[in-house]
């Protein structure tokens, strides 16, 4: 695990309960939905390819969404989402594997599991088609993207900069995340990305990760290279309703040129 900075307290504490978490009994096998054919297929159709997160709570969100996560996908979807995100940590964001599996059998897009997966066993907790990888929190990058992807997962590897980039790279990634959340500090900075994105290499899926919540911001990380954005509480906005979470998803997928702030 990279160390090169202390971690915030909300984030050590993900990590402590992370480390405590048991895997699943047996490797899973997965067939996966295609994550660059959804985001084609949102090109094709005309809109920016959004993975949008069911996330029922967070350590930077002012509340708790009770209503029911598989509505909100579904209302995420129907705004245009080209993909799903759902936190299964449960002891900080309010997640779990069931929530994930009964999103993935409503919606007809690529589900990606958002969890601190620290060990090979905890890859084997439930069925998705994309697995988040965060790059700092990895003993060994490159074994444990191979052990997801000999499951049929496809990883989605979490960078910070270009140190981590060079990690990333290197144990064989495909699906990039630039997360423009400082883990240390919290703070968010759309500029992360805009630096990393420059050394990463053409034929890499790249996404945009934190801090996007208007159509400037989307304008502003497409134009810097993204491919996908992953946006949470810009979309799920809690306290609002299925309605306005449709959307907000909406107002990020057809953020145009023209469109204003």
């Amino acid at each position: 695990m990279n160390s090169r900075a202390a971690l915030a307290p909300e984030v050590a504490s993900i990590l402590a309960a992370a480390r405590e978490r048991p895997g699943g009994d047996a490797p899973l096998e997965v067939e996966p939905r295609s994550l660059p054919d959804a985001l084609e297929r949102a090109e094709a159709d005309g809109r920016v390819p959004v993975i949008a997160e069911v996330k029922p709570t967070s350590p930077t969100a002012d509340s708790t969404r009770e209503d029911d996560p598989v509505e909100l996908a579904e209302s995420m979807v129907a705004g245009g989402a080209a993909a799903i995100s759902v936190l299964t940590e449960p002891s900080h964001f309010g997640g779990s594997p069931e929530t994930l599996t009964r999103v993935r059998e409503a919606v007809d897009v690529p589900v990606l599991r958002k969890d601190f997966v620290l060990r090979e066993d905890q890859l084997d907790v439930v069925k998705a088609d994309l697995m988040l990888v965060i790059a700092r929190f990895v003993e060994n990058l490159e074994e444990l993207v191979a052990a997801a992807r000999d499951r049929g997962f496809q990883p989605l590897v979490e960078v910070h900069d270009e140190t981590e980039l060079e990690t990333a790279l290197e144990s064989g990634a495909e699906i990039i995340g630039v997360n423009n959340r400082d883990l240390a500090r919290l703070e968010v900075d759309l500029e992360t990305f805009e630096s990393v994105s420059r050394a990463v290499p053409d034929d890499i899926t790249l996404v945009a990760e934190s801090g996007i919540s208007t159509p400037a911001n989307v304008r502003r990380m497409r134009e810097a290279g993204a491919d996908a954005l992953l946006v949470g509480n810009a979309i799920m906005d809690h306290g609002a309703t299925e309605t306005a979470v449709e959307a907000n998803t909406r107002r990020l997928t057809r953020a145009t040129p023209e469109e204003e702030t």
